[in-house]
């Protein structure tokens, strides 16, 4: 594995989100065992802050939000965010993706941060993704249909697992475990 690496982490608005820490600093760990200098941005989602403190993410990584496209840009020849990431980013990890984001990737859609970086995102750069949603919409039909769009494409999900969920219900939607989403980070780094 070389000894950088820049992972761009990608977070919706599933109540999953409150993992980002867990993420982040786990992730920080495992490359560090490795020798492996990690740097790590995230983007949220106007959703997905409703379930982090932005300042306390803020001290663990660089944090960027929608309004930040936006005022980064302001004539022809200034840096494109959404662009610029996916230039710095070796890996893009969206934990979680939930239902709704799930289908504007799938249907290619682009209108805030996340969806314009995923949309411009280089194919030949590893794309990992976790689902994560209520038991009754990933049973719904049209979400197997967008994961097979978003495999088709060579991303790689990590799938979601079946526990009691935040809302109470018990079934498959939950975002897979934190150690498996950091072990599988870790593995696809190191193959390529």
């Amino acid at each position: 594995m070389h000894s950088a690496k820049n992972v761009l982490i990608c977070c919706t608005g599933s109540v999953a989100t409150i993992q980002l820490l867990s993420i982040i600093s786990d992730l920080s760990s495992a490359f560090q065992k490795l020798s492996t200098v990690l740097s790590i941005k995230v983007v949220l989602t106007k959703a997905a802050c409703h379930f982090v403190d932005v300042n306390e993410v803020k001290q663990k990584a660089e944090v960027f939000v929608d309004a930040d496209e936006w005022s980064q840009w302001g004539k022809r020849g200034d840096p494109v965010l959404h662009i610029e990431l996916g230039k710095w980013a070796d890996l893009l990890l969206i934990a979680p993706l939930d239902a709704n984001t799930l289908a504007k990737i799938a249907n290619g859609l682009c209108d805030n941060l996340l969806t314009c970086a995923v949309r411009a995102w280089d194919l030949t750069k590893p794309l990992l993704f976790c689902p994560a949603m209520n038991t009754r919409m990933w049973d719904h039909p049209i979400t197997q249909t967008h994961i097979t769009t978003l495999k088709s494409w060579g991303y790689t999900e990590i799938p979601c697992i079946s526990k009691t969920l935040m809302c109470g219900d018990t079934g498959m939607g939950a975002m897979a475990h934190v150690p498996t989403i950091v072990q599988t980070v870790v593995e696809v780094c190191k193959n390529k």
